[in-house]
């Protein structure tokens, strides 16, 4: 997962060490000492994560987090600390820190930290706002013959006819955005507009605007009224993904809508009136977040009116295989390529992955296997190693280290020998695949 790092701290040994260390993962870094410095690269140079110091020359990195956050909302942020306190920590996390270790003890994870934050940030790059395009998402597009899907799906058929609210419930990537979409289309709102938008993915500011729209002259650049998704949404249906991160004070705002259809652009005096209906989504568990004070209870009963959890992978296993085979099936035919099927012991294999990313892991991994298929057949051995690492029978796990390198080899025979490009595949950093190459003696086919 490539991606630009900036590490600030005034510890030139300990800057200069990170930085061997994350560019072994394949990330680019960029370095300063100061607060100052760190704040003319981020202004400068596409950064997407920053590393940081609590205690600098400058100043303090768990203020610097506040300020930054609201110029560069989409932006990850991870604080280093020789002093770790846990008033420090809690306050880093409130003022948008993606987390909060202590330098020598917690070193082993930095790395896995970067790569969810990579990961945090990838995924806010991604339209956070979608309005129907004119595709039409019905319960046929939803596959699945477990007793698990077939029950969401058979709740979510009634519910949908009528205008009550419904909280989808689930982990990433089990298809919550698909069961929106098919709710809507199945509704008497199916005429009108389906806005879809991920609250993570803004900052309060931001949501708040994007959200509730504003007038002319409401701050500073606010030339002219701008209409918000509410208005927007007016007749139809607004999904709001990731419910769970909205501010609490923006969720007071929401519960008007939900209660009487009323709203106040900002800089507005006067109420707006909307006919709206709400389709919420979230990972987390908001009881919990209502005893942590971080969920207003009498949203979150508005909002549980009626409730769908969506099973992970775990729960459906007897579904792999006509998932795996439907995204196999669209990406080949997308791509025009020849017919692709996968083997039995590659089945196998899928049905006993962990699945922490669900439908989304897996239609990736399944795009990744056509692509590197030699010859129409997806066998064990072209999948990737953490899911060949999960078997424990078969052939597979006799000689991790040959299958690795086979499968290394043939990623290189496809790229031509666009080494980049090779990573880019086997999801690995560049100086991870020159590593490997080393290890096993492999020459790439074309350089």
């Amino acid at each position: 997962m490539p991606g630009n790092i900036l590490i600030i701290d005034d510890e030139e040994a300990l800057r200069k060490l990170l930085g061997r260390i994350i560019s072994l993962e394949g990330f680019h870094t960029e370095q300063a000492s100061t607060l100052k410095e760190g704040a003319q690269i981020l202004s400068h140079k596409n950064i997407d994560v920053v590393l940081c110091d609590v205690k600098l020359p400058d100043g303090n990195g768990v203020d610097f987090v506040k300020e930054a956050k609201q110029k560069y909302p989409f932006n990850e942020f991870i604080l280093l600390t020789a002093y770790g306190n846990i008033p420090d920590g809690v306050q880093a996390i409130k003022n948008g820190a993606f987390d909060y270790i202590a330098k020598g003890n917690d070193n082993d994870r930095i790395v896995p930290l970067l790569h969810q934050a990579m990961g945090k940030v990838t995924g806010q790059k991604k339209p956070a706002v979608k309005i129907k395009d004119g595709n039409t998402y019905t319960f046929k597009n939803i596959i699945g013959e477990s007793s698990a899907i077939k029950e969401a799906i058979s709740l979510a058929t009634r519910i949908a006819v009528t205008d009550t609210t419904v909280l989808l419930l689930g982990e990433t990537g089990t298809g919550k955005e698909v069961f929106a979409n098919a709710i809507h289309t199945n509704s008497k709102r199916a005429s009108k507009s389906f806005i879809a938008i991920n609250c993570s993915a803004f900052t309060k500011e931001l949501l708040e605007g994007e959200l509730f729209g504003h007038k002319a002259g409401a701050f500073t650049g606010a030339t002219k009224d701008k209409k918000g998704l509410i208005e927007l949404a007016d007749g139809g249906t607004l999904f709001l993904d990731e419910i769970g991160e909205m501010p609490i004070d923006l969720q007071a705002k929401l519960l008007r809508v939900l209660e009487n259809g009323q709203f106040i652009k900002l800089g507005d005096t006067k109420t707006s009136q909307v006919d709206v209906r709400i389709i919420a989504a979230t990972n987390r568990d908001l009881v919990s977040e209502i005893a942590n004070g971080n969920f207003r209870e009498d949203l979150f009963y508005r909002l549980n009116v009626f409730a769908i959890k969506l099973p992970s992978l775990r729960e459906r296993t007897e579904d792999i295989p006509l998932l795996a085979i439907h995204f196999i099936h669209e990406y080949a035919e997308r791509e025009k390529r020849p017919p692709v099927y996968l083997n039995k012991e590659a089945i196998q294999l899928l049905q006993q992955h962990s699945w922490r990313g669900n439908i989304r892991e897996l239609k990736n991994i399944m795009q990744r296997a056509v692509i590197l298929t030699d010859n129409g057949e997806i066998s064990a051995a072209g999948l990737p190693y953490d899911i060949q690492r999960e078997s424990k029978t078969g052939p597979v796990s006799l000689s991790l280290a040959h299958a690795e390198k086979n499968h290394i080899e043939k990623v290189l025979r496809h790229t031509q020998g666009n080494k980049t490009r090779a990573a880019e595949l086997l999801g690995i950093g560049l100086t991870t695949l020159y590593r490997k190459m080393d290890e096993y003696n492999i020459s790439p086919a074309r350089s």
